[in-house]
């Protein structure tokens, strides 16, 4: 046999190897087909992925404590009689220095002196106050520098609400409204509740002024507070009362006047509204701080004086003392401890930290000296705790 009929047998040997391969693949794919399991299916499959379960979503409800700031007066700017008396930035940096403290609080509340308003004349009333820059018209755009600056709550109980009339008050609570910060204290909306972190807060304010829920009126002023405790947690209560000035800062335990104006007893108001279920009392209006009290395990503070009040306000010594009052209670609204952080108020540059802990350190004395058993341990630092 030549080469090439060698050849010729091979190939023929490979061409029926191969058709005897092809039609014992094709026999093994149609058992496979016959007894209906798919090819792909009938190799081993892989192990299930367990997917990690979702984590479990615990209400903050659970905390053991809540923070709730408070400053005293803020008034950002006024355009009334002119643009002069407002900030060349549209005081978009009066909080910068102290907004860690400001936005790091559950609740931060602060007492809007003055109102929120484009145009508008003073009420008649105050048309003696024409020459003069005590009315307090801020811009509107001005609620977003307070929104954004972490505050979720203002009294409008206070005697610069109504320099503008009912247009002022009206207008004013529909931009909070609109900002959806709470508020309360007018007659018209005498308080607020609201929900944050789990916690349902009840809010009511009070002042000597036309309009205003009465400081002077302590029978309506529980009746008030009892119906904001039967549905809520914690009830946040703010006063506007007390003489004005550097001559105010002592708590005289008796009604105040300033001028012909009945101001309140302010210590026989507080301890009032704690009887009746409010678990944090924060004053205002005298522009300079005052002592503060444990009473029933609820705190007061009878003057968180003045905080951010550009140009119209004296900043001038004590005057320009600006804490932030940070307080933690528990699930009841009960005080477990507390920090003052010292600020002070510039003109011009908005507010500054206080290294020296000025505000701290004021308030630490008037306690000691008008509450000699405030039931409080302040201190030189700010720190607040319970007296042993």
């Amino acid at each position: 046999m030549n080469t090439a009929q060698k050849r010729k047998v091979d190939l023929i040997k490979t061409c029926l190897l191969f058709v005897t391969a092809t039609v014992l693949l094709f026999s093994s794919c149609s058992q496979l087909q016959n007894t209906g399991i798919d090819n792909y299916q009938a190799q081993a499959k892989p192990a299930p992925v367990k997917k990690a379960p979702p984590p479990v979503k615990h209400d903050t409800i659970q905390r053991d404590s809540f923070c709730i700031a408070a400053v005293g007066d803020i008034m950002l700017g006024t355009s009334y009689p002119d643009s002069r008396t407002l900030p060349a930035d549209s005081a978009r940096n009066s909080f910068k220095n102290v907004l860690g403290h400001l936005q790091s609080a559950d609740v931060t509340f602060g007492n809007l002196e003055g109102t929120l308003l484009d145009k508008g004349e003073p009420a008649n009333y105050k048309l003696h106050f024409r020459s003069k820059g005590y009315l307090f018209r801020s811009p509107e755009k001005y609620a977003s520098v307070i929104k954004a600056a972490g505050f979720k709550v203002l009294s409008l109980a206070n005697n610069h609400i109504g320099d503008f009339g009912d247009t002022g008050r009206v207008n004013t609570m529909k931009v909070l409204d609109s900002m959806g910060i709470a508020y309360g204290g007018q007659a018209s909306r005498p308080s607020s509740v609201f929900k944050i972190n789990g916690v349902t807060y009840g809010f009511c304010a009070f002042a000597p002024n036309a309009n205003t829920e009465s400081i002077l009126d302590l029978p309506s002023a529980r009746e008030l507070i009892q119906e904001l405790k039967q549905h809520c947690d914690v009830v946040i209560v703010s006063f506007h009362g007390g003489g004005e000035g550097i001559n105010f800062e002592h708590v005289p335990f008796r009604m105040e006047s300033f001028f012909t104006e009945k101001r309140g007893d302010v210590h026989a108001f507080a301890h009032a509204a704690i009887d009746a279920g409010a678990d944090l009392v924060f004053g205002n209006g005298p522009h300079v701080c005052r002592a503060m009290e444990l009473y029933k395990g609820r705190l007061i503070a009878y003057s968180l004086g003045n905080f951010c009040t550009y140009t119209n306000v004296s900043v001038a010594g004590i005057c320009g003392l600006a804490p932030i009052l940070k307080v933690n209670v528990n699930k009841k609204g009960e005080f477990l401890n507390g920090r003052i952080i010292s600020a002070q108020q510039t003109h011009y540059n908005g507010l500054q930290l206080d290294s020296l802990n000025t505000a701290a350190r004021r308030i630490k004395f008037l306690t000691e000296t008008d509450f000699p058993q405030s039931g409080l341990s302040i201190s030189d630092d700010g720190r607040i705790a319970k007296a042993e």
